[in-house]
């Protein structure tokens, strides 16, 4: 992965965590519930886009690879590891 992609998720996932600390400061802070759970929105998209980054990035990279091999074994195990994901997310 270039160093660019990486730096920019990195540089998200810091902007993440600072707006997570702004929010627990507003629940310290006794603000308006819906103030704070439009910050929690706010997160919950942010880190959606960070995902749908990583996840584009895996198949770009890892699961391009693995066709490109031409191992049905590599290719089953990345198709797994998906379809494991996508599991996950549903629960």
């Amino acid at each position: 992965m270039a160093k660019g992609a990486v730096d920019q998720k990195i540089n998200r996932l810091r902007r993440i965590e600072g707006q997570v600390r702004g929010i627990a400061q507003m629940i310290t802070d006794d603000r308006y519930c819906i103030d704070i759970l439009h910050q929690v929105q706010a997160v919950k998209s942010a880190l959606a886009k960070v995902e749908s980054q990583i996840l584009k990035d895996h198949a770009a990279c890892c699961v391009s690879e693995a066709i490109a091999t031409g191992s049905a074994a590599e290719q089953k195990e990345k198709f797994d590891e998906l379809i494991d994901l996508f599991e996950k997310v549903k629960r």
